[in-house]
């Protein structure tokens, strides 16, 4: 019997990239999206969920499980980006982020916990972000957003071991995708103090999105997940710089690393 797989956020990107290679497979995949309407080339259903609507979360998950009786891996791929200097961020944008970033995977979870727990078995991956790892200078809120979900999962984790249900964290570096178009960018403010080197700082991280990793990466690694018996606690995908950042934070001093990002983005 295949295994049947919910991804939120499988309309485009790295979801998408996942739900067709697990697709190809051979799992019973279920995607989501906020408008399925629109989508019309999808390899595999998508349902309609907003992971900032509990309700939506609710049917989505109700369907699934009416349709294919079951819930094997949930993949918490739903999330968006959000740039700008923290001072000059409207917090009606910082708090939409972590409701997408953090909240939004949190009612997931909940939502798909009982019949995991019904089952006595069950995989929870929660992708996150290199970003995660450290706060990155006029994305603070995305690095907050995504390191909390890291350590969430840590601790969810521990909980549910003893129910039979594995989760853990993906944290991708740069990848080619969209997601710079669906991010939140606050204006560059003309006469701002940040004007000039936030201006600069916006082309640096779209640069950086362009020329990132290819998503089947990203699938590779979770289907190799979704292979193993006993997943890690994290996994990081992407360019060996990125991922060995985060080597480099464990090991140097906290000055010496800021240091070294603030080199990194000329700032």
């Amino acid at each position: 019997m295949s295994k049947v797989v919910l991804i939120t956020g499988g309309s485009s990107g790295i979801g998408k990239s996942i739900g067709e290679f697990l697709h190809q497979k051979g799992f019973t995949v279920y995607g989501t999206s906020r408008n399925p309407e629109r989508i019309t080339n999808s390899v595999f259903p998508l349902l309609t969920l907003d992971v900032t609507q509990v309700s939506t979360i609710q049917t989505a998950v109700t369907e699934i499980i009416a349709r294919s009786g079951r819930i094997d891996v949930v993949i918490n791929n739903a999330g968006v980006g959000i740039t700008g200097p923290l001072e000059e961020i409207p917090t009606k944008e910082i708090k939409n982020n972590f409701e997408t970033n953090f909240f939004g995977p949190i009612e997931v979870m909940k939502a798909v916990l009982p019949q995991m727990r019904a089952q006595k078995s069950g995989l929870i991956i929660n992708i996150t972000s290199i970003a995660g790892y450290m706060g990155l200078p006029y994305r603070s809120v995305y690095s907050a957003s995504k390191g909390a979900l890291e350590l969430i999962t840590e601790a969810l984790r521990m909980e549910v071991k003893l129910f039979g249900i594995q989760i853990t964290n993906v944290a991708p570096g740069d990848f080619a995708t969209n997601i710079a178009s669906g991010r939140y960018h606050a204006p560059v403010l003309s006469g701002s103090a940040y004007e000039k080197v936030y201006g600069q700082m916006l082309r640096t991280m779209d640069e950086h999105v362009d020329s990132g990793s290819d998503p089947l990466d990203m699938a590779v690694a979770v289907y190799q997940i979704i292979q193993t018996s006993k997943p890690k606690v994290h996994y990081k995908v992407g360019a060996f710089m990125q991922k060995f950042s985060i080597v480099l934070k464990r090991i140097l001093p906290d000055k010496l690393y800021e240091k070294m990002l603030m080199n990194h983005y000329k700032l």
